[in-house]
């Protein structure tokens, strides 16, 4: 697999899309314990064809999708995104998920978060970022929390699991709340 360290963090590093990343998604998207906080790809069966496809459209339309890269083995762990771009009022939406579970509770997911906000913060001059979890994420919340974000709403019971409902929590964080990490030391 050939990844690019486009933008490069302390842990890991974003990098394009590749075609033969898609195997690998494919089987992350399939995964129940990877999907299920996620939102609707929980109940999506995800084809290794149709994933291909997908990533293939992707680096076609240049969409502001990553690969996240272990810095240490170039292992591919997980993907980050910006979707829902407002050019006009300099927003978007931001989604990640670290797909090898190996790698979670270890900081790889703040570290990706942080330079995904420094590339829609810095480079995409975005004003405000926000992203959407499900309120029983509590792992997810608390880094968040610890990037910057801060809570903004709920969706009320956004969710229904095996008859359980759950709070969609809905948090953003402002380019004035954000300090550059990476691109602002290859500006000096």
């Amino acid at each position: 697999m050939s990844h690019y360290r486009k933008l490069v963090g302390k842990k890991c590093y974003l990098s394009p899309c590749s075609t033969a990343d898609a195997e690998q998604w494919a089987a992350w998207f399939n995964d129940l314990e990877v999907t299920l906080p996620l939102g609707d790809e929980a109940y999506t069966p995800f084809a290794l064809e149709k994933t291909q496809e997908d990533v293939k459209n992707i680096i076609q339309n240049q969409a502001h999708i990553f690969s996240i890269v272990d810095n240490d083995k170039d292992a591919l762990i997980g993907r980050c995104l910006l979707f829902n771009l407002d050019w006009v009022n300099r927003h978007a939406m931001l989604g990640i998920f670290i797909g090898d579970k190996t790698y979670w509770g270890s900081g790889y997911g703040q570290d990706a978060i942080t330079l995904l906000l420094d590339y829609a913060f810095t480079l995409l001059n975005l004003n405000s970022v926000m992203l959407g979890v499900m309120e029983f994420n509590e792992r997810a919340i608390a880094c968040y929390k610890k990037i910057g974000f801060k809570e903004i709403g709920r969706h009320r019971q956004a969710r229904i699991i095996g008859n359980r409902k759950y709070d969609g929590v809905l948090m953003d964080i402002l380019a004035e709340e954000f300090t550059s990490p990476y691109v602002a030391r290859l500006l000096e």
